[in-house]
This record gives C-alpha cells, sequence and structure tokens, in this order.
C-alpha cells in the first residue's frame, strides 16, 4: 500500500501540494484529475520519489515513472527499448519487438528515435516501460501530444499491463473521461488539495464540490 501523510510541496513562498492523508492500495488504478497546475504532476512526482518534499510517503516495491516530457536517445527505436534490458540480444530485442508491436510502433523499430512525432515519441516511451516488471506505474498525461488512435493504443496497451502485472497504476489526466476508461477510482484535485476522491462514474454524474461541477461540465459535450 501507497501512504502519505502530512506531505506538502512549495516553490518559493507558493504551496503547490497539501495533503493531510492518502492511501492507495496495492494493484489499484487510480487517477489524478483536475486543472492545470492542481497539483497531479507534482504529486507523481513526490510517489516517484524524484523530488523533495515534507511529510511522511511510503512506496514499497519498485516504482516506474512516465513524465510529461519524453526524453528519447539519439539511436533507433529498437535500441531505445532494449538499452536497459539485460540478457542475450536475441532475447532482449524479441522482447523490445513485442513492445513495439502492442504500441503500434514495430515498423519504426530501425527508425531514429528523435525523428519520431510527438505522438510516437510517447508510445516508445511507454514500450520501454513495457519490457520491464513494476510494483508501482505512474504514468504523467501519457497521451498528451496523442491523436486518436494514438490514444486508443497507448490506452489498450496500459490496462494489458497493469492486469497483466497486478501493479499499482497511477494516472495523471486532465481528461475524467481518460480516467473512467484506465481507472476504477479518482481524485481531483483543487490548488493543490484533494477536492473529490470517488469513483469516475461519480465524479462524472455527481461532483460533490463546486469546482468538480464546473470542471466535469465542460467534458460532458
Amino acid at each position: 500500500m501507497i501512504e502519505l501523510k502530512n506531505v506538502n510541496k512549495s516553490y518559493s513562498e507558493r504551496t503547490v501540494l497539501c495533503i493531510d492523508s492518502l492511501e492507495i492500495k496495492k494493484g489499484e488504478r487510480l487517477s489524478l484529475t483536475g486543472a492545470n497546475g492542481s497539483g497531479k504532476s507534482t504529486l507523481l512526482k513526490i510517489i516517484a520519489g524524484v523530488i523533495p518534499y515534507n511529510g511522511k510517503v511510503n512506496v514499497p516495491g519498485r516504482v516506474l515513472y512516465m513524465p510529461q516530457k519524453t526524453v528519447l536517445f539519439d539511436m533507433s527505436v529498437l535500441h531505445n527499448v532494449t538499452y536497459s534490458l539485460t540478457g542475450k540480444r536475441k532475447e532482449k530485442e524479441e522482447k523490445a519487438m513485442e513492445a513495439l508491436r502492442k504500441t503500434g510502433l514495430s515498423e519504426l523499430y530501425n527508425k531514429n528515435a528523435l525523428t519520431l512525432s510527438g505522438g510516437e515519441g510517447a508510445r516508445l516511451a511507454l514500450a520501454r516501460i513495457l519490457v520491464n516488471d513494476c510494483d508501482v506505474l505512474l504514468l504523467d498525461e501519457p497521451t498528451g501530444a496523442v491523436d486518436i488512435e494514438g490514444t486508443e493504443i497507448i490506452e489498450n496497451a496500459v490496462k494489458e499491463y497493469s492486469e497483466k502485472n497486478g501493479c499499482t497504476l497511477i494516472t495523471a489526466t486532465h481528461s475524467p473521461l481518460q480516467a473512467k476508461r484506465l481507472s476504477r477510482r479518482v481524485i481531483m484535485l483543487e490548488k493543490g488539495e484533494i477536492a473529490e476522491d470517488c469513483t469516475p462514474e461519480e465524479l462524472l454524474l455527481n461532483p460533490k464540490t463546486d469546482f468538480g461541477k464546473k470542471f466535469v461540465s465542460m467534458w460532458r459535450y
């Protein structure tokens, strides 16, 4: 179980996150939603352990984190996926090609990764995750630069991976509709605090706060 207690994060004198208490069960699929600057990315970074913070956070097991900004290496698409793997070359390449097939990039395996489009780069970043096992998978706006077809590919790959591995999945997304597709629980953040904590269906149909009602109304049509 992931546990957060009295977690605060500030930049200069501005508080960007303030979480009194939050528990996320092992194997849970959770989405974080809210407006820009609400604290979604900051919360993911704290759980990933990549930024300092005040408070107590317990995250058991191996964590894999996919940030918003994709970092690709000046090498082939295939090598971008195999570089972190150990074992025989043939086995690594077979595993990488399977991940590329799942993300719709198998035909681009020999292309230089730096020539990919933004959406293709996001799918490559995900492919690099799919070849590894983890206990906690953190995705920050994984489809932010992706078209409709790419979004479907990424969502299907993520769901298959999380179900197969039984890992905890936490996704930051602006879209409560995507939260519904990927998760069974959604937390809406407002100015760094938890405004809603419910099922995606409850958030879409009956948000409890004024901010939640205003935010969700933009996605109903």
